[in-house]
């Protein structure tokens, strides 16, 4: 899309964890802890954990926490998570879609419902907005990885649905049950992926003004700010100006 960056909205949120690198750690050993806990322990044979493996080793998160969130999930005594899904619209009539892994129902609720509460949006009932989105694999790989001719053959090579690239990084879409096989032979040629996990992808995105899009990130940045949010998706569309102006 001429003028516009889809890439660098990711990389705009990326950007906002990074700077909050300490709660992006907990986050991923929460991830681990429960991928490893659900799944085998070896990441060898557990495609999630080694995927969310993978988005911390990228993140620069130490060898000895991802140790540790492995170990938490040995024993009986193991703290247990559970997966919650929570839809609403922000500003510009923008969709979100807001992932947690819990162990307080009520707390994480509470959480969600005030960030959309005092920053101009509004929580929705279950599949408000998903029918908006489809439920895919996105690898997530920096610029430097390749030109995006290289990029995009590899992908194609490794059986990837699409390819977005731009000045920021490639961003890499797969059928959901062939993230991890796609990933392990993009990692042969590319190396390792920024970030490789299930995602939602808008089916179309919204344009939104320089006025609602500090509200919306204000709205995203509230949210993110819960330590039991692990992920939040939406179909907001940036433009370069504007992207540049937040």
């Amino acid at each position: 899309m001429a003028g516009h960056s889809k890439f660098k909205n990711i990389m705009y949120r990326k950007g906002a964890q990074d700077a909050k690198r300490s709660r992006l750690f907990s986050k991923l050993a929460r991830e681990i802890t429960t991928a490893a806990k659900l799944g085998n322990p070896d990441p060898a044979f557990n495609p999630r954990l080694r995927a969310v493996i993978a988005t911390a080793r990228a993140n620069s998160m130490p060898k000895e926490n991802i140790e540790r969130a492995l170990r938490k999930a040995e024993g009986n005594d193991a703290e247990s998570y559970e997966e919650i899904r929570y839809e609403g619209f922000g500003p510009g009539g923008v969709a979100l879609i807001v992932e947690a892994l819990t162990d307080n129902r009520n707390r994480t609720a509470t959480d969600v419902r005030t960030a959309f509460a005092k920053n101009g949006g509004n929580i929705g009932s279950s599949g408000a907005v998903a029918h908006g989105f489809d439920r895919l694999g996105r690898i997530v790989y920096p610029a430097a990885a390749g030109t995006a001719e290289a990029v995009f053959e590899a992908a194609l090579e490794a059986g990837a649905e699409d390819v977005e690239s731009g000045e920021d990084g490639h961003e890499i879409w797969t059928a959901p049950d062939a993230l991890h096989e796609v990933a392990r032979a993009l990692e042969t040629r590319l190396g390792e992926a920024a970030e490789a996990r299930l995602a939602w992808r808008p089916r179309e995105r919204v344009e939104v003004s320089a006025e609602d899009a500090a509200q919306l990130m204000k709205l995203i940045d509230a949210l993110e700010d819960s330590d039991d949010v692990q992920a939040v998706f939406g179909n907001y569309d940036l433009s370069d100006e504007v992207a540049d102006a937040l």
